[in-house]
């Protein structure tokens, strides 16, 4: 029982002092741009495994002032209409998200049952806000489990605590993927449209913010029907917005 104690409390120091870590990294945050991220860190591993030439990479920081508030509106209205008034997390947003992941689960198990199915991978939908999928890219792996489910909380709440929401929103945009080895809008907007990510148009905007719920999936077809469609949507809602 001795033993066990120790381990526990062992267990315990170990992970106030993990939080502790993150509380730091966020606090420097307000004054010092991270330079890279988690996610970033991991696809360069990937891509340099995979025969990657590093001239490929691109990514550039640029101030909030030098980001066009036509990228904003987009980014917000498309993926976290509520992001200047939540607190981090849309637990109405998760709560719908899951049940829709149910159906799809469901919907996937009644065709595997019929004769000659094949099987499909189910396409899981989330419900998470800008902060969280800041945290996500921050710091975590891409895993499905519950004690990192928890970890993104925490680190999301920390986030909301210790910047405002203007900050949040920076560095979101300048560290988020927009393609295979395209980070920022900065990288973005000279990619597709070479331009700098200040002179971005409504309809240019609108289709950056398109691209990012799966940006390597959509790169290959940027102009399709759905994105299309999807970016007129997003242009129309973006008067909308309220910026941080």
């Amino acid at each position: 029982m001795r033993s066990l104690g120790r381990a526990l409390a062992l267990l315990l120091v170990a992970l106030v002092s993990l939080q502790l870590y993150f509380v730091a990294r966020v606090a420097l945050m307000r004054w010092v741009d991270p330079q890279s991220t988690t996610f970033q860190r991991s696809e360069w591993w990937r891509l340099s495994h995979g025969g990657f030439e590093p001239a490929h990479w691109s990514q550039q920081w640029v101030d909030s002032d030098r980001i066009a508030e036509t990228l904003k509106r987009a980014v917000i209205a498309s993926e976290d209409a509520g992001f200047v008034e939540h607190s981090g997390i849309e637990w109405d947003a998760i709560e719908r998200a899951w049940e829709r992941n149910q159906r799809a689960q469901e919907r996937s198990e009644r065709r595997a049952t019929r004769p000659g199915a094949k099987p499909r991978p189910v396409k899981l939908v989330g419900g998470s806000t800008i902060t969280q999928q800041l945290a996500k890219n921050l710091f975590l792996s891409g895993e499905r489990t519950l004690p990192r489910k928890a970890q993104e909380i925490m680190l999301t709440w920390t986030l909301e605590a210790l910047l405002d929401k203007r900050r949040i929103l920076e560095i979101y945009l300048n560290s988020v993927e927009w393609g295979e080895g395209i980070f920022g809008a900065q990288a973005a907007a000279r990619h597709y449209y070479h331009v700098d990510a200040s002179r971005l148009g409504t309809m240019a905007a609108a289709h950056l913010a398109v691209l990012l719920p799966a940006p390597k999936r959509f790169e290959r077809n940027p102009g399709s029907p759905y994105v299309s469609g999807r970016s007129a949507t997003i242009a129309a809602r973006m008067g909308d917005v309220e910026l941080p």
